[in-house]
């Protein structure tokens, strides 16, 4: 078994496969490190899936369990709403945690460092991808290649593997740009030093912070509509224009961005759904088969839910891994494109004007906090519970 991509997904796709004694490469493009400087938040539902890879518990040490998520009015500053999320673990018999980026990919990189069936392969830039007497063989541009008699493509938004499923797949500008920058959190005053998950909302534009390392840093991202259309999510931000987008907000909420000393910004892409995610021996996890706006924060927990179901799949079928792949598909694709829709709506919600903004207020500072994880219940949830 190929995997094309060294990311969460591919990494979780090997632990997956390779507690099932399946034998498998991953070829990744660099040195197997994760340098973004971004941090990440996992729901229930990722950390269960994290749980049955047997990892959970190691990630878990550089973790930060945060008692909340916060809602705010970023014009006003006034607190909307707030979600308990202690109540929320044990609702759902997992916690919800915020993290750095590269935490997560070390962990689950040791993870596979030690299973035996499974073998990393370091500066390996797929280029292209042929089929031979029932074999795959992917090579570089350089000569070097690997073969395998199947092939899992998890290498990401920019995916090559992709082009070889569905021909058609294109990805379009969704007309906003993200931003993040990440403080110490010892000298923050309130309400940016609390435990919680913030998220301000406001016309056209959005911030969330969260503890890191730990609880040692904040990790501070905020979404702007528009902007240029660029390839690549490590790009320089200038701070001028993030705060252009912010003009509006009060100083309360505005202070946290005026804080920052860099920014890293990225442009905000969409896959329409594809025809298939399958392509006999070939098949596309997490970003490159469904890319989620980050509205839901959901992009990293679909990508290691599919790896589990995926594993699942090809130990149920070893003698038909085709079809294995297709009953993988089955199963995913209708949670992915929930997930898809909702994060879209969620992005709509979150940057409302005028009058509809004030409805959203009213809304959401109305509602119980019972009734906020009742509306989450399909997304945290055990199905096999």
């Amino acid at each position: 078994m190929l995997i094309a991509g060294g990311g969460i997904g591919g990494l979780a796709a090997a632990i997956a496969l390779g507690r099932r004694g399946i034998e498998t490469e991953i070829l990744e493009r660099s040195a197997f490190t994760d340098e973004t400087g971004a941090g990440i938040q996992l729901g229930p539902n990722a950390t269960r899936a994290l749980a049955r890879l047997g990892v959970l518990e190691a990630i878990e040490q550089h973790s930060f369990r945060p008692v909340a998520i916060s809602i705010y009015d970023g014009l006003s500053g006034r607190r909307l709403t707030s979600l308990p999320l202690g109540e929320a673990a044990r609702r759902y018999a997992a916690p919800y945690l915020t993290l750095h980026r590269a935490d997560l990919h070390a962990g689950l990189r040791a993870a596979v460092e030690g299973l035996t069936p499974v073998a990393l392969r370091p500066d390996f830039e797929l280029t292209a991808i042929e089929m031979k007497d029932s074999a795959i063989i992917a090579r570089t541009g350089d000569g070097d290649k690997a073969h395998g008699a199947n092939l899992i493509g998890a290498d990401g938004l920019w995916s090559t593997v992709r082009a070889r499923v569905d021909t058609a797949a294109r990805l379009c500008f969704a007309e906003a740009t993200a931003w993040r920058t990440r403080l110490p959190r010892g000298n923050l005053p309130a309400p940016f030093n609390d435990p919680v998950v913030g998220l301000w909302l406001g016309p056209g534009a959005h911030l969330v912070h969260y503890p890191v390392r730990g609880g040692d840093d904040l990790n501070v991202v905020a979404v702007t509509e528009g902007g240029a259309e660029r390839q690549g999510w490590n790009q320089p931000g200038g701070a001028a224009s993030l705060l252009a987008g912010f003009t509006r907000w009060a100083r309360d909420s505005k202070s946290l961005l005026e804080r920052a000393e860099g920014w890293r910004s990225w442009s905000l892409y969409r896959l329409r759904p594809l025809r298939r995610w399958t392509n006999g021996p070939i098949a596309l996890l997490g970003d490159a088969a469904h890319p989620v706006l980050p509205y839901l924060a959901q992009g990293a927990a679909l990508a290691i839910e599919d790896a589990v179901t995926l594993a699942a799949c090809l130990a149920e079928h070893p003698r038909d891994p085709s079809g294995a792949l297709h009953r993988y598909e089955a199963l995913r694709r209708p949670r992915a494109a929930r997930i898809q829709t909702l994060s879209r709506r969620y992005g709509w919600l979150y940057h409302l004007r005028g009058p509809m903004r004030i409805v959203r207020n009213l809304m959401l500072e109305r509602q119980s906090e019972e009734r906020a994880l009742q509306r989450l219940d399909w997304l945290y949830q055990d199905p096999d519970a």
